[in-house]
This record gives structure tokens, sequence and C-alpha cells, in this order.
């Protein structure tokens, strides 16, 4: 039960970073984090993980990092891709 609550409260996070990161809606969040999860095939808590770590270190792999911006693309308004 702990564990599940802990995954819960990183995706939450990860969500919340997509949102100030990328302008997003917490759906749209939801949404790029779900596919990059799907489209790198990483599991989501480890995506979440990773997402959180960069927000703290601006340090991303490059295949999440490609694959965020792939989404972020997907879900474009001006000034949504990151560098």
């Amino acid at each position: 039960m702990q564990h599940a609550v802990h995954a819960h409260a990183v995706v939450d996070q990860a969500v919340g970073v997509l949102l100030a990161a990328g302008k997003l809606t917490p759906d749209e969040g939801w949404d790029v984090l779900r596919s990059i999860s799907q489209n790198t095939n990483t599991k989501l808590r480890h995506v979440a993980e990773l997402l959180i770590t960069w927000a703290r270190t601006g340090e991303l792999c490059a295949l999440l990092h490609t694959e965020l911006n792939r989404q972020l693309a997907l879900h474009s308004r001006p000034g949504r891709r990151l560098r």
C-alpha cells in the first residue's frame, strides 16, 4: 500500500513538472507522461522519476528528451518546445 501511495505521488509530481515546463493542462500532462512511457518502452513510474530529477538538475537522457519534445510538439501551442 505504501509503495502504491509513493508511486502515485511521483506520477503526480511529474505531471506537475510537465504542466510547468510545457504549459499543459493536467489532462495533457498525463497524456504526455503516458505517451513518453509507451513510446520509449519505459515504465511510467520510472519516466516520472526521471522527469522529477530533470526538473531539479536539468539533466534528462537523450531518448526521453527527444520524446518529450515530440510529445510537446503534438500538444503544441507557441513556446512549448524545450531546448
